[in-house]
């Protein structure tokens, strides 16, 4: 962009109000929300559970996640009045979920999980499963992008952008996560 003249003498109030400020979307909901607009948190709702779904995915076995994500969701209605910035609500509800899987940790007493054998063979879910079970295994860093990615769907700027990480930082987890899951499924590199 060029500047004029002109545009150096405005003043910041005029120059503001020639140039409208866009928004993110989740600004305008937490707003919304907050003055008294509760569809507006169905559609935060909607943005943010992939995002949720996939941080406890990573940390909690996946019979207890879909719960999580509702009472989480529930937590963060009642405690909306509380963030300070509508801008980071991804990264607030994204910490409010990995406390969660971390209190679900301490609370929970040990269980015996059903194995292949007494569950049946499917083998397509058993290989998911497998799978699920290597990325947990992972480094933190990684495993969470990378249940972002392979089951949320989420793009890699989706992902930076709802998280509060950095795009480059996001590339590197998913790079080196990938890597790592590679190496333990048993790929080899170049071959």
């Amino acid at each position: 962009m060029y500047v004029t003249a002109d545009m150096l003498l405005m003043s910041p109030e005029a120059h503001a109000a020639e140039q409208p400020q866009e928004m993110a979307v989740e600004v305008v909901l937490v707003r919304a929300v907050l003055a008294g607009d509760r569809d507006g948190f169905a559609r935060l709702y909607h943005l943010f559970a992939p995002l949720v779904h996939g941080i406890l995915l990573a940390r909690v076995p996946r019979a207890e996640v879909d719960d999580l994500v509702q009472d989480i969701f529930l937590h963060a209605f009642r405690k909306l009045h509380t963030l300070r910035e509508a801008s980071s609500f991804g990264p607030w509800i994204a910490m409010i979920a990995r406390n969660r899987a971390v209190d679900f940790h301490r609370r929970s007493r040990e269980t015996v999980e059903i194995n292949d054998e007494l569950r049946g063979s499917d083998t397509h879910e058993s290989r998911a499963t497998e799978i699920l079970e290597l990325i947990r295994s992972l480094p933190e860093a990684y495993r969470e992008t990378l249940i972002l990615r392979l089951v949320e769907g989420m793009t890699g700027p989706e992902i930076a952008a709802r998280t509060g990480l950095t795009a480059a930082s996001v590339r590197v987890n998913l790079h080196r996560g990938m890597k790592l899951l590679r190496e333990r499924l048993g790929f080899v590199e170049g071959v």
